[in-house]
């Protein structure tokens, strides 16, 4: 099975966040009615607590591609849903360079870094023209105290960071080039088929320098695997177009260091 790497905004905000110039005035969200309720935040949660989430009022917000949702180091106050789009999570390093720490998608959450020191530990920055919903954290925290199911909902989010973290160290600790780009690769196809998207042919909104920034490979190294799939029959690559023609094989390399 592939490695799982994985695991809106409101005006007081406005310091976490610098507005795109396409921005539009907040709308609000419902839960209920959201295409991606079955895998973020309502995922496994009674109708009733669904509607408890209603009654807060979401508000979402377009970023556009290139702007940041919130910076390290800036007071924590909310998590966000990414309802469209692609985000790239990252930290600087002390000599000023980025490290990239994950990707996120539509329905998965981001800023969950900030609730330990109450600071956001890390950066969120568009890769493509997105869209958010953001919640409140104390909001959540006060509901999550009146249900035992969004108490566990938001454990569940809790530990899928934690997994992600821990992925993310076996990729960099324990595998080759070619097992940690394969491994990549499973993993994103196995997230956009999740979203009802084709598993085998996707756009990549990251580029190889920042494949390479998470996996802890140069850009070179990242080329070359890339293109070493290519002509082993494994992909076609055409830019950042993939597809997986042998997606069997794909799973054998990653295999390889896991068995």
């Amino acid at each position: 099975m592939p490695l799982a790497l994985t695991s809106a905004m409101d005006a007081s905000q406005a310091q976490n966040f610098n507005p795109p110039a396409r921005s539009v005035a907040p709308l609000q969200t419902q839960c209920s009615n959201c295409s991606l309720r079955d895998i973020c935040l309502p995922c496994g949660m009674k109708p009733s607590d669904v509607n408890g989430l209603d009654e807060l009022q979401f508000s979402r917000t377009k970023v556009g591609a290139g702007q940041t949702l919130y910076h390290e180091g800036k007071i924590f106050r909310n998590i966000y849903a990414v309802r469209m789009g692609t985000f790239k999570s990252s930290l600087t390093l002390a000599d000023g360079r980025e490290q990239v720490s994950g990707f996120q998608m539509a329905g998965e959450l981001m800023g969950l870094d900030g609730i330990a020191n109450g600071t956001y530990a890390s950066n969120a920055t568009a890769l493509e023209d997105t869209e958010v919903c953001t919640i409140p954290y104390d909001q959540i925290s006060k509901l999550a105290a009146t249900s035992a199911d969004l108490q566990q909902a938001v454990s569940r989010l809790m530990s899928r960071e934690i997994v992600r973290d821990h992925s993310l160290l076996m990729l960099l600790g324990s595998m080759n080039a070619e097992e940690r780009l394969a491994a990549f690769l499973l993993n994103l196809s196995q997230r956009f088929k999740l979203r009802g998207y084709s598993a085998r042919e996707f756009h990549l909104r990251m580029s190889r320098a920042e494949i390479g920034s998470y996996l802890g490979m140069k850009l070179e190294t990242v080329s070359r695997t890339f293109s070493a799939f290519q002509q082993q029959g494994i992909l076609e690559v055409d830019k950042r177009h993939i597809r997986i023609i042998d997606a069997a094989a794909l799973q054998r390399v990653f295999e390889t260091r896991v068995h």
